[in-house]
């Protein structure tokens, strides 16, 4: 370590059976004091300086993952809840990237615990990138004078956090949805497979319309097909009525005919 890195150590336990690994966070001295460089069971790494861990996921990008596709195409219809369960800690990341990307937001990978017994990754924090606020790093030697960066740390205190179940699946255990900031992203900011407005955005919200106007559709038919079976039910019982009617003027005419050859029969005698 050189002597402008920081080295940080910290230790926190989880729970009395789960006890998180001591860990070590190497800091720029440009870095913002929560951007941080965090192992990820991912196999990303977040990267120093303002913007933290920006989650990217390239667009077209085949991502082994179980139930991660399925959790993403969920982007416009759920909303973030206590309890959500999902396949995989990567999997609950597919799934928030897909809700900021609807909402309005980029996301960041936040910090993790580990256990004791094994150093797996047992919970994992999801955050809006304007996590935090930037601090100035006061120890920098260098005098030069800089031009001054845009604020990109809000204090918005928007997250999720998911933990590994006994059964396998991780759980919603933490949430907040409030953002201290206006939701949207404009133009041109962002990174490449972040959660920016993208042509694929406008492909998802045509589709979504177009499966709105088919549901509609499919409904008024199947007022349209109500309403004619129970023409044709009508039809039936009248047909049937109209059946039973002829049936009956037939029995009548030959009780009729019956009666009038009785008749002439016995008045030739």
């Amino acid at each position: 370590m050189n002597g402008t890195d920081l080295l940080v150590n910290f230790g926190v336990y989880a729970s009395d059976d789960d006890r998180i690994a001591e860990s070590s966070v190497r800091m720029e001295p440009d870095a913002d004091e929560d951007t941080k460089m965090i192992e990820s069971s991912l196999g990303r790494e977040a990267g120093g300086g303002e913007t933290g861990a920006m989650v990217e996921i390239p667009i077209g990008r085949e991502l082994n993952v179980s139930n991660g596709r399925e959790l993403a195409d969920l982007d416009g219809n759920i909303d973030p809840y206590i309890g959500m369960e999902f396949e995989s800690e990567e999997a609950a990341m597919i799934y928030y990237d897909a809700y900021a990307r609807r909402v309005g937001f980029i996301i960041r990978v936040g910090n993790c615990h580990r256990s004791g017994r094994d150093g797996s990754v047992i919970s994992r924090r999801f955050l809006c990138n304007k996590e935090g606020f930037r601090v100035d790093n006061k120890k920098t030697k260098r005098l030069e004078v800089r031009k001054p960066r845009a604020i990109t740390r809000e204090g918005c205190k928007a997250m999720i956090m998911v933990r590994k179940e006994k059964s396998g699946k991780w759980v919603v255990t933490k949430l907040e949805t409030e953002h201290t900031h206006p939701l949207g992203i404009p133009a041109g900011k962002g990174r490449r497979g972040t959660v920016q407005a993208r042509p694929q955005d406008e492909k998802d919200k045509k589709i979504r319309e177009l499966s709105s106007e088919l549901h509609r559709a499919n409904q008024r038919l199947a007022e349209c097909r109500q309403q004619l079976d129970m023409v044709l039910q009508d039809i039936e019982r009248h047909t049937n009525h109209l059946t039973k009617s002829v049936q009956d003027i037939v029995e009548n005419v030959r009780i009729l005919e019956s009666e009038d050859h009785d008749c002439s029969y016995h008045g030739g005698f």
